[in-house]
């Protein structure tokens, strides 16, 4: 009889479902490079979404978690649809900029970036332009760059990152780092929700944290959201094509940005008109989040939750490789995110003998490279109410360069998450890594924001803090493991991030291990874990 596919690789990876039971929750090594090693193979082809890689990868991961034992959702799957919708920009698209008599036409890529969220495959509009500052509209910080102002029909243009802190207020906007205000998501959401025709973001390196090429390269391949209406045109504007433009209509993209860092701010009308045309390929495409349950023991707890969660996408591969290529054309992302699957699997291999009095949720989210799609679509529909989801722990980018004395637990101490996490960290002999101001906004790119959006207390689990520019910020690292660790800055969201037998995977399995001690902590407590005074999370009411 021909085996289906999961009861194929069932068979293939027997490891996990015939290993004999531990003496406590422990995460074993083995599986976790096995799993690691797989999915970073060549035959996943960079588990892309919206490519057969990542189908592979969703087929991979609910096979190993019928074998491990893990419950599936209530309709006997371990898959949760997540639609979403690809667009990609053509070539005939163009923009034009009016100023007075004069006419700017910049070059898509150099000068300029946009595509659609739309989901049209034609638009041609013209809007005016109107400088809304940082684009921000933030009443816990008495903030509101709007005034009121009507919006519709209007092209946004903005500045990224956060207004800054000045000596009379060192410490708004959380001071020296990043809010959720400053990301380029928060923008192009607030855009969306005031009705704008569109939104075009002021590039520079500085206020970004990464450089012009990363928009640039981010916009010539299909980009991904959730299905439904979004922003007509979206985009980035190169700080020299900005500041010639501003000139063209009479501004001073220096004065009117300082401006923009006064409460006083007063939207700007530029006078200048964009015509834009946009021709785009759009597809539907579905995807599927991967989730499976170890249910809890307590009569009142095990309706409450903790979750593990760890992307399964990459940047897949190049399909439109020529014959006779021989370039690497497939984004393993071994490290990015390859690590964290494998941890969550050898993770859930250990929990199922030992439930906890609250369930553990182990979800494994789609499109995280996209914009955190699978863990918006989860949190959206969750396997547990929000409400009675205790946390969730993400691991991402995980230590391939051996033990640490310490574990990042960075947005931990916005939460009792961060005490809890000082008790299980010292219980194995480690130290909380300091808390160190987070410039890059790494708090809010990973798949945990959208809990912490929703309301629950939620953290990336780390032996670092992962920046943008694929640096790594330590405390308490040998030097050797921090000059390896930061080397993979080169390999960051490139083909060379693959899986290397060499590599030293035990600082990888003590992350993996304290995380799922902290995710018992957590689970085994009768109080639910609280977002501390002055958070802006913690919508939910717990």
């Amino acid at each position: 009889m021909r085996k289906t596919l999961p009861a194929l690789l069932a068979a293939l990876f027997p490891v996990l479902s015939q290993a004999a039971a531990p003496a406590a929750p422990t995460v074993q090594a083995a599986p976790l490079r096995a799993h690691l090693a797989f999915l970073s193979h060549d035959l996943l082809e960079g588990r892309g979404t919206g490519q057969r890689g990542g189908d592979l990868a969703v087929s991979y991961l609910e096979t190993q978690a019928a074998a491990i034992g893990l419950q599936p959702l209530a309709d006997g799957s371990y898959r949760q649809s997540v639609k979403i919708e690809g667009s990609k920009l053509l070539p005939e698209s163009s923009v034009r900029f009016e100023v007075g008599d004069k006419s700017i036409t910049p070059v898509v890529g150099k000068d300029i970036v946009f595509g659609t969220a739309s989901g049209r495959s034609n638009i041609a509009f013209s809007a005016p332009l109107l400088f809304v500052g940082y684009g921000v509209h933030a009443p816990d910080e008495h903030w509101d760059d709007y005034k009121g102002r009507e919006v519709k029909g209007k092209i946004l243009v903005m500045m990224v990152n956060d207004p800054q802190p000045t000596a009379e207020e060192p410490n708004r906007f959380a001071g020296k780092a990043y809010t959720y205000y400053g990301r380029w998501l928060y923008k192009f959401e607030e855009a969306a929700r005031r009705g704008a025709a569109g939104v075009l973001l002021i590039h520079t390196t500085p206020s970004a944290s990464y450089p012009w090429s990363v928009p640039a390269n981010g916009f010539s391949h299909e980009r991904f959201h959730l299905a439904g209406p979004g922003n007509q045109m979206e985009g980035w504007l190169h700080e020299d094509t900005a500041r010639e433009l501003f000139a063209a209509a009479g501004q001073d993209l220096d004065k009117l940005c300082a401006q923009a860092e006064s409460r006083e701010f007063q939207p700007v009308d530029l006078r200048i008109r964009a015509k834009a045309e946009l021709r785009s390929s759009i597809r539907q495409v579905e995807q599927f989040n991967v989730i499976g349950i170890v249910p809890g023991t307590d009569p009142q707890l095990k309706e409450e939750a903790v979750v593990y969660s760890a992307h399964w996408d990459h940047l897949g591969m190049d399909e439109n490789v020529r014959a006779g290529d021989r370039s690497d054309h497939i984004w393993n992302g071994a490290i990015d995110n390859a690590s964290g699957t494998a941890a969550l699997l050898a993770m859930a291999a250990a929990a199922v003998k030992h439930p906890a009095r609250r369930a553990q949720v182990f979800l494994w989210p789609a499109a995280e490279e996209q914009g955190l799609l699978g863990s918006a679509a989860y949190v959206r529909s969750p396997a547990v109410p929000l409400a009675k989801t205790a946390a969730d722990l993400n691991l991402d980018s995980m230590n391939f360069a051996g033990r640490t004395k310490d574990i990042g637990v960075a947005g931990a101490e916005r939460s009792s998450l961060y005490e809890t996490a000082g008790q299980v960290a010292k219980k194995m002999g480690m130290k909380l890594a300091p808390t160190i101001p987070d410039l890059s906004g790494a708090y809010f790119r990973a798949d945990h924001f959208n809990f912490a959006k929703a309301g629950v207390p939620a953290f990336n689990v780390g032996s670092a803090v992962f920046s943008g520019d694929g640096h790594f910020e330590f405390a308490h690292q040998h030097a050797e493991q921090a000059a390896q660790i930061v080397g993979f800055k080169q390999h960051y969201h490139q083909v060379t991030d693959e899986y290397q037998p060499s590599w030293d995977l035990s600082g990888m399995l003590q992350q993996a291990q304290f995380t799922l001690n902290l995710g018992y902590a957590v689970a085994n407590t009768p109080a639910l874990p609280r977002w501390k005074a002055g958070e802006a999370f913690g919508r939910v009411p717990r």
